[in-house]
């Protein structure tokens, strides 16, 4: 008996009940997530860590031409075509805007809302994004109000295309007109944007992107304009 009571008293004095040890615990605080000294995240800086920021140009090529292949699959002729290059291109320019205007600084990373400093963006951040320098110039029609034209003089995704004789109107960087398209659509001003050959003596593979804002984008410029 005496033993019993013994082992008894030991469990009481040394063993605490799950309710007690719970009651004595202190939650612990929630850990932060850890924020670089430099204050910049992953979409302050390129994936590709190499010394140049450059994609092989034979990846690249492998990769587009195999985007021409599979869009070239049951099409009815060289507009259908380009119309779908166009598609593969469009989500492209939507999610690269918020991107590049986050990596501008902050005295100049506002959304364009006018005609002119989208057309700037484009000619200039979106093209060095894309091609690693400018585009070649911005002109605006001179018997169409609506219209405005970016030329590349060497366009990168037509460097690596074959085109038959008989598509000779072809132009693959229709791809590049679909993500200006997405672009000018995130920024609030509708447009529908077309690749053109515009080969010269100089320049044989010269592309005229065909910027045509719609009217209301137009009528809206305008009056901001009057109120100046």
């Amino acid at each position: 008996m005496a033993s019993a009571q013994g082992f008894k008293s030991l469990s009481q004095s040394n063993v605490s009940s799950p309710a007690t040890h719970q009651a004595s615990s202190t939650p612990r605080a929630p850990q932060q997530l850890r924020t670089p000294s430099n204050r910049k995240t992953i979409y302050d800086r390129n994936l590709n860590r190499t010394r140049t920021a450059e994609l092989s140009r034979a990846s690249f090529a492998y990769l587009f031409s195999e985007m021409v292949s599979y869009a070239q699959k049951r099409v009815t002729g060289i507009q259908d075509l380009e119309r779908r290059l166009n598609e593969q291109g469009y989500p492209l320019g939507l999610r690269l805007l918020p991107l590049l205007l986050y990596r501008e600084p902050p005295r100049t990373s506002v959304r364009p809302n006018r005609i002119l400093p989208l057309l700037q963006f484009v000619h200039g951040p979106l093209w060095r994004h894309l091609f690693g320098r400018t585009a070649d110039a911005i002109e605006h029609s001179s018997s169409v109000n609506n219209e405005y034209m970016i030329s590349d003089n060497e366009p990168l995704v037509n460097q690596y295309i074959s085109v038959p004789k008989e598509m000779n109107q072809l132009n693959c960087a229709a791809y590049v007109a679909g993500i200006i398209e997405g672009v000018c659509d995130g920024c609030g001003l509708k447009a529908a944007v077309s690749a053109h050959n515009g080969g010269t003596e100089m320049w044989p593979g010269k592309t005229v992107f065909l910027i045509r804002f719609e009217e209301g984008v137009v009528e809206r410029e305008s009056l901001l304009e009057g109120k100046r």
